[in-house]
């Protein structure tokens, strides 16, 4: 059975929730939240809703970012979807270059990769510098008081 969406609606299907934390706590699936971003399987025609134009933007295959609460979900052979008016969808998530760039360099060995540092002979560049300044006096330990 398949499902095609009337008007401005589109049906969606949410991507599965992390299960764990960033810090590695495992949730269980009474604690985890609705996800928030889900996939596009099927969008309606648009046309003229409630006397106004309606132009789909989104296409088949996108992955977008819902509202919380928004849309009927709906249960079609197991597989369990919503059914949400275009409105509801906030934005559409891409997937830039730069993230699949960064991804690479993650994953390029620790040993070859070299950790900057001070340029050889810069600390004795600087000591030489700052001996150089006229009146300046190297600190030392300050005089006693009588009392």
């Amino acid at each position: 059975m398949t499902i095609r969406p009337l008007a401005d609606r589109v049906v969606i299907k949410s991507v599965e929730a992390e299960e764990t934390t960033k810090s590695g706590i495992i949730l269980t699936a009474a604690a985890q939240e609705k996800p928030s971003i889900a996939e596009v399987v099927a969008v309606g025609p648009g046309g003229t809703v409630d006397g106004k134009e309606v132009e789909m933007f989104v296409e088949v295959g996108d992955k977008v970012l819902i509202s919380k609460y928004s849309g009927t979900e709906v249960k079609v052979d197991g597989v369990e979807y919503s059914i949400v008016r275009q409105d509801d969808i906030l934005a559409v998530v891409e997937e830039s270059a730069g993230k699949t760039a960064s991804k690479a360099a993650k994953a390029e060995a620790p040993a070859t990769r070299k950790k900057p540092g001070p340029k050889p002979g810069a600390r004795a560049a600087a000591k030489a510098a700052a001996a150089a300044k006229p009146g300046r006096k190297k600190p030392g330990p300050k005089p006693k008081t009588a009392k």
